[in-house]
C-alpha cells in the first residue's frame, strides 16, 4: 500500500494569554497598561522549550470585554500587545496565528469563548482536534476544549471547580505550573487503570502519579484502607482503589491480589522511565524508624526486616504486610528493602506505608529536561 500521499494531521494549542501567559491585575481582571505586563513565573522558559521541541501549531486565543470602546480603547490593548507579542518574539516564540473577541459577554456567544466562531478553520481534515488542547484559567476555556473536540490544561488551583462544573472529563491536566505543562505535552500523561478480575477478587485501580494526592480506597479492610491511602497522600499520586474480595474466606486473596494490581499500575504508569529519579528512601514516626528504600530497575527484590507482636492490627493480619510488599515489588519490578524498629505496632507498620510512599514520590518525579533512562545500561 502507497502511503506517500498520507495527509499528517497537525495538532494545535489554543492558548489564553491573561492569567495564562500574563498575570492578570487582581482588581481589572484586564492587562490594559504595558506597565501591568509580568509573566507567569516559568511561562516564557516553557514556551520556548515547547515550541522547540514539539510540533504544534499555536494559536492565541483571548476574549477582550468591550476592546474598541471608551471602556476599553483600542489603542491601550494594542500598546499591552505589541509588548507582548515583542517580548515572546525576542526569545524565539511566536504564535501562529492570533483570535481576538471584542464582545462583551452578552453580544456575541458564538466567537466569544468559549464559543468557536472565531475558530471554524480547525474544523476540517487537517487537524487533529482530539489531540489538541487549549491552555488557559478559566472555567470557558476548558469549556472551549470541549466545545473544540480536544481537552483542556487547565491553570488554577481550584481543584474542585472542573467537577462542579462536569467538566472533569475534558481536563487532562491541572496545575498552576508551567514545568508540569511542558512536562505533560512532552512526555505525556502518566495515568493507568488497571482491572484485576479472578475467582476470588475483583479489583479496580486507577492511578495517576502526577497528581495531587487525592484518594478514594475501599478494599472491605478498614485499615488496609487507612494504609492505602498513606500511599497516595504521601506520594503525591491520585489513586482509587476498589476491591471486592472473598473475604468471607479470609483476608489473604485481597491484600496479596491488590498488591499484585498496585504494582503492575505503577509499573505500567512509569512507561520506559526515561527522566525518572528512579531511586527512593525515607522516615521516622514517633517512637518508630522505617526505611523504605527502593529502585524501579526493572529487577525484583524484596529485604525485609520487621517483626510484630500482634496478630492484627484493626482488621490487618499482620503476616499479610511482607506478603503485600512481596507482591507488590514482584508486579512492579522493584527492589524493595524495608527496615522498621519501634515499640508500637501501629505505628511501625504505618511508618512503612509512609515511608514507601514518600519512597515512591522521589523515584517517580521526572525532569523532561534531562530525559534520559536513569541507567549506564541504556535499558530498564
Amino acid at each position: 500500500m502507497n502511503n506517500s500521499n498520507k495527509i499528517t494531521k497537525r495538532k494545535v494549542l489554543f492558548i489564553d494569554r491573561d492569567g495564562t501567559i500574563i498575570i492578570e491585575p487582581p482588581l481589572t481582571f484586564q492587562v490594559d497598561e504595558v506597565e501591568q505586563i509580568e509573566f507567569l513565573p516559568g511561562a516564557i522558559r516553557n514556551l520556548y522549550f515547547i515550541r522547540k521541541k514539539l510540533d504544534f501549531e499555536w494559536a492565541l486565543v483571548t476574549n477582550q470585554d468591550g476592546l474598541g470602546t471608551p471602556v476599553y480603547p483600542q489603542e491601550n490593548f494594542d500598546a499591552v500587545q505589541k509588548m507582548f507579542l515583542q517580548i515572546l518574539k525576542n526569545e524565539d516564540i511566536e504564535f501562529d496565528k492570533v483570535f481576538i473577541d471584542k464582545s462583551f459577554p452578552e453580544d456575541n456567544l458564538l466567537t466569544r469563548k468559549p464559543g468557536t466562531g472565531m475558530l471554524t478553520e480547525y474544523f476540517s481534515d487537517q487537524y487533529d482536534l482530539a489531540g489538541s488542547f487549549v491552555i488557559g484559567d478559566r472555567i470557558t476555556d476548558v469549556q472551549l476544549a470541549k466545545n473544540l473536540g480536544c481537552r483542556a490544561i487547565f491553570i488554577s488551583n481550584d481543584f474542585e471547580l472542573l467537577e462542579k462544573d462536569g467538566l472533569s472529563e475534558f481536563c487532562a491536566l491541572q496545575t498552576t505550573n508551567w514545568d508540569n505543562i511542558t512536562e505533560f505535552l512532552f512526555a505525556g500523561e502518566r495515568k493507568v487503570t488497571i482491572q484485576r478480575t479472578t475467582k476470588e477478587t475483583d479489583i479496580l485501580i486507577e492511578l495517576n502519579l502526577d497528581g495531587t494526592g487525592k484518594c478514594n480506597v475501599n478494599t472491605g479492610l478498614k485499615f488496609f484502607d487507612h494504609m492505602l491511602d498513606q500511599v497516595g497522600k504521601h506520594s503525591g499520586c491520585d489513586l482509587t482503589i476498589i476491591v471486592k474480595g472473598d473475604l468471607e474466606v479470609d483476608e489473604h486473596h485481597t491484600i496479596e491480589d491488590t498488591a499484585i494490581a498496585l504494582g503492575e499500575a505503577f509499573g505500567k504508569a512509569l512507561g520506559d522511565k526515561r527522566g525518572i529519579e528512579r531511586y527512593g528512601f525515607y522516615l521516622p514516626m514517633d517512637d518508630c524508624l522505617c526505611s523504605v528504600a527502593l529502585d524501579f530497575g526493572g529487577r525484583p527484590w524484596l529485604v525485609y526486616d520487621a517483626k510484630f507482636n500482634r496478630e492484627y492490627i484493626g482488621d490487618l493480619p499482620t503476616e499479610m504486610i511482607l506478603h503485600f510488599f512481596k507482591s507488590f515489588s514482584d508486579a512492579a519490578k522493584m527492589n524493595l528493602n524495608i527496615k522498621a524498629e519501634g515499640d508500637n505496632e501501629h505505628h511501625k507498620i504505618e511508618g512503612i506505608f509512609k515511608a514507601l510512599a514518600k519512597s515512591l514520590k522521589m523515584a517517580i518525579k521526572r525532569d523532561i529536561y534531562q530525559f534520559e533512562l536513569p541507567s549506564t545500561k541504556g535499558v530498564l
